[in-house]
C-alpha cells in the first residue's frame, strides 16, 4: 500500500459516511416545509407537532453532515494538492458558491427556524422551511455540479499548464450535471420517505400516537412516490449520458466485453476480468442493452476488450454496485406499491410494517453503491479523459501519514455515526412525547 491508495481509500471512505446523513437532510427539509404549510393552511396543531417532530431528526442529520463534510474539504490540500492545483480554476469556483451562498443561508435560515417558533406567524415560520429546502438542495447543485465537471469535463481550456474555466455555462448547463442533480435530489427525498415510513411503522404497530404517525407515513408515501419516480427517469437519462460519454463505466456497469450491435443484457452473470469474458451468462435479452442506452436496439454498444486495458474501471466493484442498487429500487417499488394499496387502513398487515422498518438502512446503501458506481466506474480518470488519478495526489506525500488520517478519521467518524443513530433512536422511541421534552 502506497500514498496513493491509501488517499484514496481514505476519499471513499470519508465521503461515504458523509453521505449517510446528505441525502436524509435534504429530503427531510422538503417533507418539514410541507407540513407547516398544512399547519399554516389548517390551523391543525398536530402538523406543527409533525415538524417538531421530524425536525429534530433534521438537525440532528444537518449537524452531522456539517462536521463530516468539512473533513472532505481538508482532503483536497492535504491529499490532492495537485488535482487541486491544475484544476482550482473550475472546482474550486463552484465550491465557493455553494459555501459562500447556499451553506450560508441554508444555516442561517435554520437558526432562524429553531428559534422562530413563538416569534413568527405559521405562514412566516413555513416560508423560513421552504427557504431552507431550496438552500439545501442549492448547495447539492453546486457540488453535484463540481463532480458531474469531473465525469464529463466542459467549458475549459489547458493554459499555463492547468484547466482554466472559458466558458461558466457550459459547466452549469452540463446534461451530465442536470442528470445528476435531478437523480440525488429525487433519491434524497426517497431516503427521507423510507426514512418516516419505517418509524412511523415502528409506532403503527405499537398502537401508539396512531392519528399523527398514519399522517406522517402518507405524507412520506407521497414524497416516497414522487422520489423514485424522480430516480427512474433522471436514472434512465443518467444512463444514456454515460453511454455517451463514458463507454468504459457503461460497459463494467454491464459486464459488456465485445462491441457489437444489438447488444444484449445479461439478467444473471459474472464479470471474469481476468480472462475478459464473463464467468456465466443466463436470462439473455437481445438489443436490450443497446434500446436502454441509445433507445435503438440496432446500436452498437462499446465493449471492454476495445478500451485499453490502463483506461477500464474495476469491473467487479462497478458491475456488483449497478445490480445492487438496481436490485434495492425494484423493491423500494414495490414496497411503495403495496402502501398504496393500505392507503386507507396503514395499520396492517404487520409483516408489512415490519419490513418497512427492517428496510430503513436499505435506501441509504442504494445511494451509496450509486456514488461507488459513480466514483469507481470513472477509474482510473480524476478528470474524465484529462487527469487521472494517480496524477492528483500531493507531491511529497509520505505514506505514514496517510494511514495515520486514514486511521483517525475513520474512527472518529464512526463514533460521530454511532452517537447519530443513539440520538435517533432515542428521539425516535418516545414519539411526540419527546417534543415537549
Amino acid at each position: 500500500m502506497d500514498a496513493l491508495f491509501l488517499s484514496r481509500l481514505q476519499f471513499a471512505i470519508t465521503p461515504f459516511i458523509h453521505f449517510l446523513f446528505v441525502p436524509l437532510t435534504i429530503g427531510l427539509a422538503f417533507m418539514l416545509a410541507i407540513m407547516e404549510t398544512i399547519y399554516a393552511r389548517s390551523g391543525d396543531i398536530m402538523y406543527q407537532k409533525m415538524a417538531k417532530f421530524w425536525g429534530k431528526l433534521f438537525l440532528i442529520n444537518f449537524i452531522a453532515g456539517i462536521v463530516t463534510g468539512i473533513v472532505l474539504e481538508f482532503q483536497f490540500g492535504m491529499n490532492w494538492a495537485r488535482y487541486s492545483e491544475y484544476v482550482g480554476d473550475i472546482f474550486g469556483s463552484l465550491l465557493a458558491i455553494e459555501a459562500t451562498g447556499f451553506f450560508f443561508l441554508e444555516s442561517t435560515m435554520i437558526g432562524v427556524w429553531i428559534f422562530g417558533w413563538k416569534k413568527l406567524s405559521a405562514k412566516a415560520h413555513a416560508v423560513v422551511m421552504w427557504l431552507v429546502a431550496i438552500a439545501t438542495a442549492g448547495s447539492a447543485f453546486w457540488i453535484l455540479t463540481a463532480n458531474a465537471w469531473m465525469q464529463h469535463p466542459t467549458g475549459f481550456e489547458i493554459r499555463n499548464g492547468r484547466a482554466e474555466l472559458v466558458d461558466f455555462g457550459a459547466v452549469l448547463m452540463n446534461p451530465t450535471a442536470v442528470w445528476s442533480i435531478i437523480h440525488t435530489v429525487s433519491a434524497s427525498m426517497t431516503i427521507a420517505a423510507f426514512f418516516v415510513m419505517g418509524i412511523s411503522a415502528w409506532h403503527l404497530i405499537k398502537k401508539t400516537d396512531m392519528r399523527f404517525f398514519t399522517t406522517s407515513f402518507k405524507i412520506a408515501l407521497v414524497i416516497g412516490t414522487m422520489g423514485l419516480a424522480g430516480v427512474l427517469g433522471a436514472g434512465d437519462m443518467q444512463g444514456a449520458e454515460v453511454a455517451r460519454v463514458q463507454p468504459a463505466k457503461l460497459a463494467a456497469m454491464e459486464s459488456h466485453w465485445e462491441t457489437t450491435e444489438k447488444a444484449p443484457m445479461h439478467l444473471i452473470t459474472w464479470p471474469d476480468a481476468e480472462n475478459e469474458q464473463n464467468a456465466f451468462e443466463f436470462v439473455t435479452v437481445p438489443g436490450a442493452l443497446s434500446f436502454l442506452a441509445f433507445k435503438d436496439f440496432n446500436q452498437p454498444v462499446t465493449g471492454l476488450k476495445d478500451i485499453p486495458v490502463d483506461e477500464r474501471p474495476p469491473v467487479a466493484i462497478t458491475f456488483v454496485s449497478f445490480r445492487l442498487m438496481v436490485g434495492i429500487g425494484m423493491a423500494m417499488i414495490a414496497l411503495i406499491g403495496f402502501g398504496w394499496l393500505r392507503w386507507k387502513n396503514l395499520t396492517g398487515p404487520k409483516w408489512y410494517l415490519w419490513l418497512l422498518v427492517w428496510f430503513i438502512p436499505l435506501p441509504y446503501l442504494a445511494a451509496n453503491l450509486g456514488w461507488i458506481l459513480t466514483e469507481v466506474g470513472r477509474q482510473p480518470w480524476l478528470v474524465y479523459g484529462v487527469m487521472k488519478t494517480a496524477d492528483g495526489v500531493s507531491p511529497g506525500l509520505q505514506t505514514s501519514q496517510v494511514a495515520f488520517s486514514l486511521t483517525v478519521l475513520t474512527l472518529l467518524l464512526t463514533v460521530i455515526t454511532v452517537l447519530v443513530v443513539y440520538l435517533i433512536v432515542k428521539h425516535c422511541r418516545k414519539g411526540p412525547a419527546a417534543i415537549e421534552e
